[in-house]
């Protein structure tokens, strides 16, 4: 929260069809299961063409294929 504070970050609104993919995205994983925030991050990241995610709970990202690449790049990179 600092580093939007600060600048070091924009942060994005949600629009109608950001919720519309939130809530594909959560049936579709549904046995995952996929909540609000992750489903949100996707769904933004395809919006926006972004490749690179930073996460801490890797789990989500790396079982849910994003519609604009194969794959999110999971930051931190783990061996």
């Amino acid at each position: 929260m600092q580093s939007i504070a600060d600048g070091d970050f924009e942060p994005v609104a949600l629009e109608a069809e950001d919720f519309a993919r939130m809530a594909q995205l959560v049936a579709q994983y549904d046995d995952l299961p996929l909540g609000t925030t992750d489903a949100s991050v996707i769904a933004l990241a395809e919006r926006l063409g972004i490749e690179e995610v930073v996460t801490l709970d890797q789990r989500h990202f790396r079982t849910v294929r994003p519609s604009h690449v194969n794959a999110l790049l999971l930051l931190p990179e783990t061996p």
